[in-house]
């Protein structure tokens, strides 16, 4: 059986060793996406790295009303659904730590982290992102002040603690948890303000990797030290909601040369979503080898399904039995009835404000996707160009490019496969950028 986390370990071994390998990391609990990334994996007899992140699943339910056990097992469905072989998937757990809980008391919130951490390294999550940057309720300093690096080092090293005595309570031969740590990126969920990005400063970096070592050292964990194997870190990409902060590899170059003399480790780059497959390929060659993606893979997805809606309004309207299926309005009402997910992120006029909660590159409407009234609506849609297949004049019209692929026979018009290989093509980027065959 393969060892999933070995192949994140040679991929970080043959990227600081020069060459163009690294690792897409999948963000997500969207159906479709987890579909689009095993079936191309799948076929290109790749590893399948996804991962969740504290805040969308934890022991609570998350947002997702999943907790890592959940995950897991609907990940494995998945896996099962589209053929691909379970052993070949490698979970990881993103940003895990207090932040779900940050206005707790540390304590109170620290012992819930500990709690994830534990739950996920049990249901099988091999790559472990430990961010304890995240100020709790009572911390010392102001409410926009930073929390101390020793303190967020410490907490960091307490749950890696926790991780370790969870990993010894499985099986003997289960691969052992690899570390990601490090924060230098927006809060999970996405960015809430556009404005200047600042890359890690290598001096900030060098702080934080030796005060974490010492922190895990000190609690007698120098073994699980040498399975730390990236640290996030902001090489300058990001997005708002109409704007792309492309990479700059030349203003990135001392971020880039500085980890050749750090031993064993690559960087972890967040928020690489939407750059272009120049972009992404230098971002690996430069050494930020693990490729975090989520929200692009999801806007694909919503614009693949909007093009369907507005197809099945040309193809269907007035016909006598058949009930549209309003995608559109269904997702907008559930946004707006519970804003929770978009309020935040989003401003400007009413108008504005309902132009980005359908069409911001944050993709916020991704939350809303597995609210009952969107599932009825997505499913009658389908149904709808299931039963009634898209004459290939509109597909020509609103998926131009899924129209060449079935056309030549590639692709079928059933809409399923239509939203998948939408989301397909911006893996592909990935794959390439990261060497894989």
């Amino acid at each position: 059986m393969p060892d999933t986390s070995q192949y994140l370990l040679e991929a970080v071994k043959a990227n600081r060793s020069g060459k163009r390998r690294g690792v897409a990391s999948i963000c997500s609990a969207s159906r479709f996406v987890l579909q689009a990334a095993m079936i191309k994996a799948r076929g290109r007899g790749n590893v399948a790295c996804i991962e969740s992140t504290s805040n969308q699943v934890n022991q609570f339910g998350g947002y997702s009303g999943m907790t890592a056990s959940d995950f897991a097992g609907f990940v494995s469905g998945i896996a099962r659904e589209t053929g691909f072989p379970s052993e070949r998937i490698l979970l990881g757990g993103d940003h895990l730590g207090p932040f779900p809980w940050q206005e707790e008391t540390a304590e109170a919130a620290m012992a819930k982290a500990g709690d994830l951490v534990r739950t996920c390294v049990l249901a099988g999550y091999t790559k472990i992102h430990l961010d304890t940057s995240m100020r709790c309720a009572g911390d010392p300093g102001g409410a926009g002040s930073p929390l101390s690096e020793i303190t967020a080092t410490e907490r960091a090293a307490f749950l890696g603690e926790i991780a370790e005595h969870a990993y010894a309570s499985l099986p003997a031969g289960s691969p052992a948890p690899l570390y990601v740590i490090g924060t230098e990126v927006p809060i999970p969920g996405g960015e809430q303000e556009e404005g200047h990005i600042q890359i890690t400063r290598t001096a900030d970096l060098q702080r934080t990797i030796e005060l974490t070592r010492r922190a895990f050292e000190s609690r007698g964990l120098g073994s699980a030290w040498q399975r730390v194997v990236a640290v996030v870190v902001q090489p300058g990409v990001e997005f708002g909601d109409a704007t792309i902060v492309e990479y700059d590899r030349v203003k990135a170059h001392d971020l880039s040369s500085f980890v050749r003399s750090v031993d064993g480790l690559v960087y972890e780059a967040h928020s690489t979503d939407y750059q272009t497959g120049r972009s992404l390929r230098q971002l690996v060659e430069d050494h930020f080898a693990i490729l975090k993606v989520g929200p692009w893979l999801t806007f694909a997805s919503r614009e693949a399904v909007f093009a369907l809606e507005a197809m099945e309004v040309e193809w269907l309207s007035g016909r006598k039995g058949l009930t549209l299926s309003g995608v559109r309005h269904a997702l907008e009402d559930a946004m707006l009835e519970n804003p929770r997910h978009w309020r935040k992120y989003y401003r400007g006029s009413e108008a504005e404000l309902r132009f980005a909660r359908s069409y911001s590159y944050s993709d916020r409407c991704r939350y809303y996707w597995p609210r009952p009234g969107v599932q009825q609506a997505l499913q009658r849609l389908l149904h709808n160009l299931s039963e009634h297949t898209v004459p290939l004049t509109l597909l020509s019209q609103f998926m131009p490019d899924q129209y060449e692929a079935v056309r030549e026979a590639r692709l079928t018009a059933q809409p399923e496969d239509l939203i998948r290989d939408k989301i397909a093509r911006v893996l592909a980027l990935y794959a390439d950028a990261c060497g894989t065959p």
